[in-house]
């Protein structure tokens, strides 16, 4: 049997199987009772030609929309305006533009209706906005008003199914169908002969059995809908940063309305149809709507954001002009339908083998019917009356049909395949309250064959909480890990260094320090930028005040493969200087001066650079994380159209950063040791940092070895090959590098591998890997797009804790399936020799009332 459902059933993979496979095992399938239940968890592959279809007609649209509006752009300024005239329940709201002509305005890329409205501030203007404070909601009917002019953030969803319609389906079933009939024959014929209500029995039993068994399956089938639907609704769950009464704060994409400012960065989803106001190098993927690979930049001359559309590089301001089933994405997804995730791989095989029995079970059932007709035409031949028939007679016949009909239902183990769906339904379940979203039901089942685990440093495997704990400036090495040691280190730092250290922290970051609700100050962005923020503050420094002295230029935002981000920054005094910040390194290495202890600017020699690099390994082998921080002014002029420098800096100096290793880690990666897994970690930090922080995990060993990236893509396929099963440790690893390594693990060695991910370009490795994990806190919507499951907590025991429940599904389907075997096997040699050597008449309705209960091992 196992070679069979190897050849068979065995080519479906856990991702990305061809339509080919996913074709060839259904049409193998046979002695299907009801194909509505059995291949309800199955993809509809139909549905998913229709919305392939039905996405290219729209990809189509969007494409010569914008073509359209290019075209529209080079001849604005010949044109004269439109007229509009603003509908008078809008007018008398407040509001000077309604929902209708903001979406044309947006959807048809349309520059001229923009600019006849006054631009991007004239249109927010318009919508009783501020591009600085956003919308004020402290008036509720004033909110609900705009509500119910503009619309809400939320998308049209399928009705939920009823539980009627779930009885409907489970009446389906064949060879209930047929058991019905004959249930109504036997009690037409029951009535006649022995009259009501003793003929009526053996009919009214069967009726009850069906009627038994349609119920408990609708009830099973009902409960598990509800916790699908609930499980979807956990997935949608997404917040986004938004300016509103004059603060940021975080909220659900579904409570945006028209009017307000939402902060886009690096693998954010865009949330609704809207404006650009303000930002740099934005970068915007629109192949989920239109099917171009190639990016779109987004700025001041072409300001179009659409709902559904990723960041793909860059950061900006956004006004928010449409939402929900007015958007583009809202229309698309109101007309497409995915068809459903694919089927995992042991619910193919468990298909596989339902298959084979039901062929046993059919063809036991017709021997079963021809043997016992046989020994009734025997008996009448002996009689001499095989050509006379009698009502009780053919009802006898009835009932043989009835008896192997019977032993279809009993052997055919229908529920076999949904067995696995609920088995992994439950175990989705109990991992959503282990802080664990499971996105794809495959990854359950999947999980539980992991032999590999890579994971990230930062954040997995440590708190993320992030404080600066050492500094090296002026060429001095300080303890800064105690309150009041920021306020000494500034005292003894002469102010021009302060100045321009106090300028870099603040203007060259991706985070941000602002008020929030009751005035509190809090900061915002990933906790290496939000550490650094705080001890710019803890230095005496004005975030608001460094911002509005001097004018951003050009921003280059955090780049994991070049390990560094930059900005250009006009100054107030006049001049153009640029700021950059990143691993120490790389940062030192594109350094040719240094401030010295003096505070004064000189050049750097072999003695100060090996000084520099000392310091570095020895902030990293006392598993801190180690920036430096560096400046050039540019005196022959920039323009924004250049790329920032990558040589000729001036090192300012070197932070050491602390981020504890989580609780419980290294216990868990024994745990993960003692059962078959092996755990890498793979990191952009530096390798000593890496190193360290691997020991106190328990994840670096003796026999084991820690690379670099750069080395390790530089090697042959060969020496790969000798590399790799001893690579415990990877460090400044870029995304390629992890794509590579999860790739050889998977194909030369045959390994399952798991891989966490949080940043955007970390999509093609968890795309890769058989289980992708992101991280729930600091991963970006790309990333949890692309991954299996999302670690809400992004702790690395609970990977550990997922693998277990993958294990534990596993062990629960084995028990079923020697539970449902066993039953099957006994229930139907039970029926066969029962009527065979018996052939006892009243056997028929007990045995449809003993196939009922073998339903309900079917279902549970």
């Amino acid at each position: 049997m196992e070679s069979y459902l190897n050849e068979n059933f065995g080519d479906v993979k856990p991702k990305h199987s061809s339509e080919e496979v996913l074709k060839r095992w259904r049409s193998l399938c046979g002695v299907v009772k009801n194909p509505k239940r059995r291949f309800r968890f199955t993809a509809n592959l139909s549905k998913r030609y229709e919305a392939a279809a039905m996405r290219r007609t729209n990809h189509e649209k969007l494409r010569i929309a914008v073509l359209v509006s290019k075209a529209a752009f080079q001849f604005i300024q010949g044109m004269q305006p439109s007229d509009y005239s603003v509908p008078k329940e809008v007018e008398d709201a407040g509001f000077q533009i309604d929902a209708d002509e903001l979406g044309s305005v947006v959807e048809s890329h349309d520059l001229k209706k923009v600019k006849f409205h006054g631009g991007v501030d004239g249109i927010a203007s318009k919508l009783a906005t501020s591009s600085t404070d956003g919308i004020s909601t402290n008036n509720e009917t004033a909110l609900i008003r705009r509500q119910e002019l503009f619309g809400v953030n939320k998308f049209q969803e399928s009705e939920a199914r009823s539980f009627w319609l779930f009885v409907w389906e489970a009446l389906q079933d064949m060879t209930l169908m047929i058991l019905g009939a004959c249930a109504f024959v036997s009690l037409i014929v029951g009535i006649v002969m022995e009259g009501w209500p003793v003929g009526a029995h053996d009919g009214l039993g069967i009726v009850a059995s069906i009627l038994l068994v349609v119920f408990v399956t609708a009830t099973s089938d009902y409960r598990q809908s509800l916790q699908f639907r609930d499980l979807d609704k956990e997935k949608k769950k997404i917040s986004i940063q938004v300016t509103r009464n004059g603060y940021r704060q975080k909220m659900s994409i579904y409570d945006l309305v028209p009017g307000d400012i939402v902060h886009l960065a690096i693998g954010d989803q865009v949330p609704a149809d809207g404006l650009f106001l303000s930002g740099f190098s934005v970068l915007i993927d629109e192949s989920s709507l239109t099917g171009e690979s190639e990016p779109v930049m987004v700025n001041a001359q072409n300001p179009f954001l659409l709902s559904g559309t990723k960041v793909q590089d860059g950061s900006c301001k956004m006004l928010v002009t449409t939402v929900g089933m007015r958007t583009q994405w809202g229309k698309l997804i109101a007309t497409l339908s995915e068809g459903g995730d694919d089927e995992t791989p042991l619910q193919v095989k468990l298909n596989g083998v339902a298959t084979i029995i039901g062929k046993i079970g059919l063809f036991f059932a017709v021997v079963t019917f021809a043997v016992l007709l046989q020994k009734m035409f025997g008996r009448k031949l002996l009689e001499g009356s095989h050509w006379s028939w009698s009502g009780e007679e053919a009802r006898e016949v009835l009932e043989y049909f009835a008896i192997a009909v019977t032993i279809v239902v009993v052997a055919v183990p229908e529920g076999l395949p949904l067995a696995v769906t609920l088995s992994l339904a439950f175990a989705m379940k109990k991992m959503m309250n282990d802080k664990a979203l499971v996105r794809h039901l495959a990854a359950c089942e999947t999980m539980g064959s992991a032999t590999t685990i890579c994971s990230d440093k930062t954040g997995t495997l440590t708190t993320n909480r992030m404080t600066v704990v050492k500094t090296c400036f002026c060429m001095n090495v300080k303890d800064v890990s105690k309150p009041g040691d920021a306020s000494a280190l500034c005292s003894e730092m002469p102010n021009s260094v302060l100045k321009t250290l106090l300028q870099s922290i603040f203007n060259n970051t991706s985070g941000e320090v602002v008020a929030t609700k009751g005035k509190k100050r809090e900061m915002l962005g990933t906790p290496t930028e939000t550490a650094i923020l705080e001890f710019g503050l803890a230095l005496g420094g004005d975030f608001q005040a460094e911002r509005q002295a001097g004018k951003l230029v050009k921003i280059e935002p955090f780049n994991s493969t070049k390990k560094l981000m930059g900005v250009v920054l006009e100054l107030p005094e006049g001049g153009l200087r640029a700021h950059t910040k990143g691993a120490s390194e790389i940062i030192l290495a594109a350094c040719d001066k240094v401030v010295n202890s003096n505070g004064d600017v000189v050049s750097m020699d072999e003695t100060l650079r090996n000084n520099l690099n000392a310091t570095i390994e020895q902030f990293a082998t006392e598993a801190l994380r180690t920036l430096c921080l560096a400046y050039m002014d540019l005196e022959n002029g920039f323009s924004p159209d250049d790329a920032i420098p990558l040589s000729g800096y001036t090192c300012i100096g070197i932070v050491g950063i602390k981020d504890p290793v989580r609780p419980g880690v290294k216990e868990s990666v024994a745990l993960c040791r003692s059962a078959g897994v092996t755990v890498r970690m793979v990191t952009g930090d530096n390798i000593n940092t890496a190193k360290a922080i691997a020991r106190e995990c328990g994840i670096l060993t003796d026999d084991g070895i820690a690379i670099e990236g750069p080395v390790f893509r530089e090697m042959s396929q060969e020496e790969m090959l000798k590399v790799i099963p001893k690579i415990q440790v990877m460090a400044r690893s870029s995304p390629l590098d992890k794509h590579t390594l999860v790739k050889q693990l998977r194909t030369t060695f045959n390994e399952v591998v798991a891989v966490t991910g949080d940043g955007t370009n970390d999509a093609p490795a968890l795309h890769e890997a058989d289980i992708g994990l992101a991280m729930g806190i600091a991963g970006t919507e790309v990333a949890k797009e692309s991954a299996d499951v999302i670690i809400l907590d992004d702790n690395f025991s609970t990977i550990v804790t997922v693998a277990k429940w993958g294990r534990s599904v596993y062990i629960n389907i084995q028990k079923f399936v020697q539970f449902q075997l066993t039953v099957n096997i006994v229930a139907l040699v039970v029926n066969f020799a029962s009527a065979c050597v018996t052939g006892q008449e009243p056997f028929s309705s007990c045995s449809t009332i003993l196939s009922t209960v073998f339903q309900f091992s079917h279902i549970f």
